[in-house]
Formats: structure tokens, C-alpha cells, sequence
């Protein structure tokens, strides 16, 4: 029996020692650094500290040497940016205040009424705030929405909403207990068209270049915000340059090996804090028949509630992916588990959740206590908050539990779009 087991431990063992001369602890730590430094200012769309960012990323995937798309690991789209300058209007009889209307809109010029043939919608007490916003700013018909004045609080953070698609229809939110028969909301908005960009770097496949593997992470964050103690830059260390740096480490390791069978794509998102726009658009680029698996890594900086060597899986029991990468690490001290935070959408709330509704196995890799998460999109998430080892051996984990994807030994099974929400 000591011999058998010694057999099947020989190959695990072979690849540990390739893994840890490449994915290193040094390595990791530099690129982590970089990302959550005060320089970068808390890449922020449309901000000098995100290009710096995106031109980082992108010398460091040249140094691995991934291919381009079209001349430029950069994939550029356009978007809007706006800022309303005026609010007016009416419900019933009362006279409606700027404070209550968030309007989500890429339109200079916006007057409706209940006669426009808007979409009516509202938000209850009691109901879930996140999921129904969530649902509502993703339609596809210009829609009002009334909400509970115990949502009032979240008008703000809805209008700062930031970049709009070139497809965005406007969704309007209102404050108000109860839908009103009579509706007037009239408004101005300052527009500007720009662009952003994600940074995307590719590993050609062996035997199968037509079959793609997608690692993936986003490289926004909130910028600078509201001081706390004296700190108003928003670094995001674990949300999400540590899933950012796992994408480019194991870009590095998968670049040394070369014995990819699967095409490898390396994705950095941008804009997932304010919509997911980054990730929707590299969707589209796809036919997603030849997706085969998306790894998205989100927040793998801090110790999952397991402890030490274990992270989630999102989605767990939506394909079998999750089987397939706790396969390959049998003999190894690394668990995956199904995500245990089910009541927080977290399948949907990531930059897999495109993919993932047309079919693809694509999951977010996490480690993040969402339930009690410390430093979550707070001032406070620094990379003295991260357990630098603790990440390394993860994405160690992450590099060995693909290997019979990639090679194409395994496909995971698609998600069934039919049992989707």
C-alpha cells in the first residue's frame, strides 16, 4: 500500500516543485503591492491611477509573453459618463425633491410622465434592496422604480453609479411608500462620452486553440472617497488586486509551461464596482459554446471561514467544475467548498455571471467571510489587512486544481440556464 500511495503522490509532488519556483510569495507580494498603492489612488475608472494600472498589468503580461489582440493587450470600448445638473417634477400632488431621484441615464434631456410608456416598478419595505436594484438597473426598457423611503438612504450611491453602456436604458428611482397614479420627472444631464479599458492577454492551446479557459479578476475599484482617520484612498488590496495578481501569476506559470492544450485567456475586468461593464463587453467578444471554464478570482487575500488552504466556489452546484478542481488536488492540503453565503447572489454579483447566464461554467474563486468581511469596500483594505502566504498557496491551488481542464483530459458540465434566478 505505501508504495501505491507513493506512485500516485510522485506526479503531485513533481508539479509542487515546478509551481514553487514560479508562483512565489516575493512575486505575488510585488504585484499586490503595486496595485493597492496610495499611487494608484484606488483605480477608479477614468482616473489617472486606473491607466497606470492597466499600463502595469499590461508590461507585466508582455513580460510573460502573452499575445495581443489586435496590436494591444488592451480592449477598449466606449461608455458614458454623466452628471445630472437638474431635477424636477411631481407625485400626485406633491412636488418632488432633488434628494429623492437617482436617474440612471446616458439622455442630456429627460422628461416623462405616467403617460411614456416607462416601465413601473417598485422596491417594498422589507424587500431586498441589492437584488431587486440589482435586477432593475440591468433592464432593457426604460423603467421608474418607487422606492420605500427606508431605501432613501441609497439614492446617492445610485446616482453615483458611474460609466453607462452605449445599450443603457434609463432607469429612473424614486422615493416614494407608495406607487402614485400621477408621475412627473423632468431633468438635464451633463454627458460625456469616454472610454474603458480591460487588460487581456492570451496563451495560445496546443491541440485545441479553438476551446477557450478563461482566469479572471477586476482591477477597478472605488477610488477616493469620504476620509476615515485621516485615509481616503480606497486601495481594494483584496477587492480586487489580490484576484488581479492571482491572474497574473498564474498567466506567469502557464506562460513557463507551455502545455496548455485549451487556449488560456487572461482577463483584467474594469468597471465590475460600478456594473460589471468590463466583463459584459469581453462577453460579447465570445461564442460561448467555446468557453469551456471561467475562473474568476475575487478577494482570495484574507483566510477563508475554513481557515488557511481552503477557498469557495460560487455557483458550486450549477456545473461540475467545483468536483473537477477538488479532484485534481486530492493528496494536496487545499479544499474548495460550495459557497456558504447563498443569501448574498454572490453567483451573480461578479464578473462570471455573464458567461455564466449563457451557459458557461464559469464560477468566482473566493475566500472573503462576506458575512463578516472587516475591510470590505472600505478605506481600510490594505495590503497590511492580507495574508500574503496564505494567497500564494491559494493560487498555487487554483494553478494545479485547471490542470485537467486546460489539457482538455476534463470539460466541466455547461450551467442550466433554464433553472438560472
Amino acid at each position: 500500500m505505501k508504495k501505491i500511495f507513493l506512485l500516485l503522490a510522485l506526479p503531485l509532488l513533481a508539479q509542487a516543485q515546478k509551481i514553487d519556483k514560479i508562483i512565489t510569495r516575493s512575486e505575488t507580494e510585488r504585484i499586490e503591492t503595486y496595485l493597492a498603492s496610495d499611487e494608484l489612488a484606488g483605480r477608479k475608472p477614468f482616473t489617472p491611477g486606473i491607466e497606470k494600472a492597466a499600463q502595469f498589468i499590461s508590461a507585466e503580461f508582455e513580460k510573460a509573453g502573452l499575445q495581443k489582440t489586435n496590436g494591444s493587450y488592451l480592449q477598449s470600448f466606449p461608455m458614458y459618463q454623466s452628471k445630472v445638473l437638474s431635477v424636477a417634477g411631481g407625485l400626485d400632488e406633491q412636488t418632488l425633491e432633488s434628494k429623492q431621484v437617482a436617474i440612471i441615464s446616458k439622455e442630456a434631456t429627460i422628461q416623462i410622465d405616467e403617460k411614456s410608456g416607462f416601465e413601473v416598478a417598485s422596491i417594498k419595505e422589507g424587500e431586498n434592496f441589492g437584488q431587486n436594484a440589482y435586477r432593475l438597473m440591468s433592464a432593457k426598457k426604460p423603467t421608474i422604480a418607487f422606492l420605500h423611503e427606508s431605501f432613501a438612504k441609497y439614492i446617492p450611491r445610485l446616482s453615483g453609479r458611474g460609466p453607462l453602456r452605449e445599450n443603457q436604458a434609463t432607469i429612473i428611482f424614486v422615493v416614494a411608500n407608495t406607487i402614485p397614479t400621477k408621475f412627473k420627472v423632468s431633468a438635464t444631464q451633463q454627458v460625456e462620452k469616454l472610454q474603458l479599458s480591460n487588460v487581456v492577454g492570451i496563451l495560445p492551446g496546443k491541440s485545441r486553440p479553438n476551446e477557450y479557459v478563461i482566469f479572471s479578476g477586476h482591477y477597478d475599484h472605488l477610488g477616493i472617497g469620504k476620509p476615515v482617520a485621516g485615509d481616503s484612498i480606497y486601495n481594494g488590496a483584496n477587492d480586487d488586486a489580490a484576484g488581479t495578481t492571482a491572474v497574473m501569476m498564474l498567466a506567469k506559470y502557464y506562460a513557463k509551461k507551455r502545455n496548455n492544450q485549451r487556449t488560456l485567456i487572461f482577463a483584467a475586468f474594469t468597471a465590475e464596482e460600478s456594473g460589471g461593464h468590463g466583463s459584459v463587453y469581453f462577453s460579447k467578444q465570445f461564442n460561448p459554446d467555446q468557453v469551456m471554464a471561467m475562473f474568476n478570482l475575487e478577494m482570495i487575500g484574507t483566510e477563508s471561514k475554513w481557515g488557511k488552504n481552503s477557498a469557495y466556489i460560487t455557483g458550486y452546484e450549477k456545473s461540475s467544475m467545483g468536483e473537477i478542481l477538488k479532484k485534481n488536488l486530492v493528496g494536496s492540503p487545499f479544499t474548495f467548498y460550495p459557497d456558504p453565503y447563498l443569501d448574498q447572489n454572490l453567483f451573480y454579483r461578479s464578473d462570471n455571471a455573464t458567461l455564466a447566464e449563457l451557459g458557461v461554467p464559469a464560477h468566482t474563486i473566493s475566500t472573503s467571510k462576506m458575512d463578516s468581511e472587516p475591510n470590505y469596500h472600505k478605506a481600510s483594505d490594505e495590503i497590511q489587512t492580507l495574508d500574503p502566504d496564505n494567497m500564494t498557496e491559494i493560487i498555487k491551488a487554483i494553478a494545479k486544481s485547471a490542470t485537467s481542464i486546460i489539457s482538455g483530459q476534463d470539460t466541466p458540465s455547461r450551467v442550466d440556464t433554464t433553472k438560472l434566478k
